[in-house]
Order: structure tokens, then sequence, then C-alpha cells
């Protein structure tokens, strides 16, 4: 895993200059957590770091080709990629009334793919209900790795609809995906779905 300085000047030194440049319509933000070596008593989430904010094509793509796949984490890595603002935090006051919409995956191959497909929807500004959508998290665990879309406000089912039918058009899967809220997240660790598509 290449530290944020690295990531920094291996974009930099691969980003056409300014005049040339897509901008997307807002600032992204990718965060790494590996679980794997949790400190003596440290609370979740102290081993996160931000890792690279962006806001062109052109540096998305040399962040994605350099460094940000999930097939290359370590077991129990964490890979988020964020709206710039929000952490990928249950506390984070944009995302404590919300929730995700969860799909997993048995082959490494496919996370890349749903992961890249759902980054590219993200900065594309593909969903319908962009102001719901907080940021994806890709989670690679040794039995199924998982993709998790978090958004905003896990109690409007219409927008969250929405969201959970668009994505899984995006990921061109047929199974069954859900939405959990992050409230019940909190008090139970085997929560139940409230919504699916």
């Amino acid at each position: 895993m290449a530290t944020s300085e690295e990531a920094s000047a291996t974009a930099a030194a691969e980003v056409p200059p300014q005049s040339q440049l897509h901008k997307l319509e807002r600032k992204w933000t990718f965060w790494f957590d590996n679980i794997s070596k949790p400190k003596q008593g440290a609370a979740w989430g102290s081993s996160m770091r931000k890792v690279y904010t962006f806001d062109t094509v052109e540096e998305f793509w040399c962040l994605y080709e350099q460094i940000f796949k999930p097939s290359r984490l370590p077991m129990n890595a964490d890979f988020h990629l964020f709206k710039t603002g929000i952490e990928p935090k249950w506390e984070d006051p944009e995302c404590a009334n919300g929730g995700k919409w969860s799909v997993t995956s048995n082959r490494k191959a496919n996370l890349d793919t749903m992961w890249l497909e759902t980054m590219m929807a993200l900065i594309g500004e593909q969903f319908d209900e962009v102001d719901e959508i907080c940021g994806v998290v890709a989670s690679v665990r040794q039995r199924q790795d998982k993709l998790a879309l978090w958004t905003k406000t896990a109690a409007n089912e219409a927008a969250q609809m929405g969201i959970g039918k668009k994505w899984k058009e995006i990921l061109d899967v047929t199974d069954r995906i859900t939405y959990s809220f992050h409230d019940d997240s909190r008090r139970d660790r085997s929560v139940k779905s409230r919504y699916s598509v």
C-alpha cells in the first residue's frame, strides 16, 4: 500500500496540465483502513486514514490504475471513496441518520469490477438522488468481500429504493441487494435489512 505522499506524487506526475483536465462536479476522497492489526484498546476507525482527495477525471484514473483496486488489499482492509468533507464513520453528521446498501462477492476480480463501476457512477453523478449519497466502501474479508454504498437519510424509503435499484442496475447483479440502517447496526451486529431490491 502506497503512502498518501507516494499517491500524491504518482497522481501529480501523471496528470496533464490544468487546461486539459476534466473537472468533476465535486471533490472525492479516498480513505484506507486496515482492521487486521488493531491496537490494544484502540477505538474503531482509529487506524483509518485519508489517502488522497481529487476533483478531476485524470486524477481518478491515475489513482485507480496505480493503487486503488480492492484485489490488491490485505485481508481485513477497507477502501473508502466518500464525498470530500464526509468521513466514512457512522458518527459523521452526514452519515449519522443514514444507512447502506450492501452486495457481496466471492471473487476478487468481480469485486474490482463492482468497485470500479460504483466509483464511476458516483464521480459521474449517475444517481438521481445524488445528494443522498455519502460514499462507497470496499471490504476485503476471508470468506466474502463486500461493497457498501452509504447514504444520508435511511428513513427516506423512496430515495433509498431509487438508489438501490440504480446501483443494482449499474452493478448488473441478479442477486438481491439489501439496505440496513446505521442506527440498527450500532445496536445489533446481526441487523436485519430494512429494504431490498
